[in-house]
C-alpha cells in the first residue's frame, strides 16, 4: 500500500457516512496530522561529482561578472556617443545598449549564480523552530551563534572558498560601473571651472542692454519712471545651441526706471546708475527661478516660486522670502548714442548661493545696505 493510500485510509477512520456525506466522528482531531512529507535527497547529496559541477557553475556565473564590469567600462570609453543601433522601429543608443546589456548580465549572473548555489550546494533539510516569546536569554544567543556557525559550515564555504572568493569579487567589481557613471554627473567644480561655467556671464563693458525678444538695444530717454523692461547682453544672439541656452541661462537682467529721489544708493555703486535707471540679475538668489514681478508702487521685485521679495529701489536687497542674499546689481551707463550698456560684468556671482562662492563682494549683513 502506498503511503498516499495509507494516509486516506487514517482520514476514513475519523470519517462515519451520513447520506453520502462524510462527517468527522472526532471533533478534536478530523484529519490527521500527514506529518512532514519525505524527504528525496538532490543529485548533488548523492553524488559528489554533480556536486562539483554545480560548484564549478557557481564559480563560472560569479567569474563572468568581472568580465561584465570591464565591457561596460570599455563601452563607456570606446563607443562613441553618436552611434545607433537599430531593433527593427527601435532606434537606441549603440552606447546605451551595450552599458546595459553588459550589466545586466553581470548582476543577472550574481542572481543565477546564488540561486544556484543555495538550490544546489547548501544545506537542504526541514527544519522546525517553535514559536516562542521575543525575549532571548542568554543560553538562545549562544544557539544562535552556534546555527550560524553550522550554517557556514553548510554553505559550503570552509570547503569551497573559491565559492566564497568569486562570490565577493563578482559584488565588488560592480562598483567599478558605478564609479564610472559618476564621473558623467560632471567635472570637479574647482573654482576655475565655477568662475568658467557660471560664475562668468556674457556681460562686460561696452555690451549693450537688449530687449530679451526683440534684441532692440534700450535707449535710456526711452524707458520712463515705473517702466520694466526684461532684458539680455546684445552679444547673446551670436550664440547657438548648447553655448546659447547656457549663457541666456547666466545673463538675463531685469531694467527698471525709478524716481532717483526714491533710491537709496550704496556710496561704491554712484555711478552703477543712469538717472533713475538700474539693472538687476533677473535670477532669484534662492533657487534661480526667473523673476520679474514688478510693483511699480513699493518698487519690489516678487519671485513667483517662494515669494522672495527684492526691494531694487535699496540695492536690491532682501525683504521677505527665503533668498538669502540681495540680487545681483549690474552697473550700466550710456554710449554715444545714448543707449544703455554695461560699465563692467557683474561683480558677485548671479544665481543661487552654494557654498564655495565667494562672498567678499557681497553687501555685508553689518553694513547699512545688504
Amino acid at each position: 500500500m502506498s503511503s498516499q493510500e495509507d494516509s486516506l485510509e487514517r482520514q476514513h477512520e475519523h470519517l462515519s457516512d451520513d447520506g453520502g456525506q462524510l462527517v468527522p466522528t472526532n471533533p478534536e482531531l478530523p484529519v490527521d496530522d500527514p506529518g512532514v512529507e519525505e524527504h528525496i535527497p538532490r543529485l548533488a547529496d548523492v553524488d559528489q561529482a554533480a556536486a562539483d559541477r554545480a560548484a564549478r557553475q557557481v564559480i563560472f556565473m560569479y567569474a563572468m561578472v568581472p568580465v561584465m564590469a570591464v565591457l561596460f567600462v570599455l563601452a563607456y570609453y570606446l563607443i562613441p556617443r553618436d552611434m545607433a543601433v537599430d531593433f527593427g522601429p527601435l532606434h537606441s543608443s549603440a552606447q546605451h545598449v551595450a552599458m546595459g546589456l553588459t550589466l545586466g548580465i553581470g548582476i543577472l549572473l550574481i542572481g543565477l549564480g546564488t540561486q544556484q548555489w543555495a538550490r544546489q550546494l547548501m544545506s537542504n533539510h526541514e527544519i522546525v523552530e517553535q514559536r516562542h516569546d521575543s525575549s532571548s536569554p542568554e543560553d538562545a544567543k549562544q544557539e544562535v551563534l552556534r546555527q550560524l556557525d553550522d550554517g557556514i559550515a553548510e554553505s559550503g564555504v570552509p570547503r569551497r572558498k573559491m565559492l566564497l572568493i568569486t562570490a565577493l569579487g563578482a559584488v565588488g567589481i560592480l562598483a567599478a560601473p558605478a564609479l564610472v557613471l559618476l564621473t558623467d554627473l560632471g567635472p570637479v567644480a574647482g573654482p576655475n571651472y565655477r568662475r568658467r561655467a557660471y560664475e562668468t556671464t556674457l556681460w562686460h563693458e561696452g555690451v549693450r542692454l537688449v530687449n530679451d525678444i526683440t534684441y532692440t538695444p534700450v535707449k535710456a530717454s526711452d524707458m520712463v519712471i515705473g517702466q520694466l523692461v526684461n532684458g539680455a547682453p546684445e552679444n547673446l544672439k551670436d550664440l547657438h545651441g548648447t553655448a546659447f541656452n547656457n549663457a541666456k541661462a547666466k545673463a538675463p537682467i531685469v531694467i527698471v526706471r525709478m524716481n532717483p529721489a526714491d533710491i537709496t544708493i550704496p556710496a561704491d555703486r554712484k555711478d552703477w546708475q543712469v538717472s533713475g535707471i538700474l539693472a538687476y540679475s533677473k535670477i532669484c538668489t534662492h533657487v534661480g527661478c526667473p523673476i520679474s514681478l514688478w510693483e511699480q508702487q513699493t518698487h519690489h521685485l516678487l519671485c513667483p516660486c517662494h515669494q522672495s521679495t527684492f526691494d531694487l529701489a535699496d540695492a536690491g536687497k532682501v525683504v521677505f522670502g527665503p533668498a538669502a542674499r540681495a540680487l545681483p546689481q549690474l552697473p550700466i551707463k550710456v554710449d554715444d548714442q545714448g543707449y544703455l550698456v554695461a560699465r563692467s560684468g557683474f561683480t558677485v556671482p548671479v544665481g543661487p548661493s552654494y557654498f564655495e562662492r565667494d562672498s567678499r563682494h557681497d553687501l555685508g549683513e553689518s553694513e547699512e545696505y545688504r
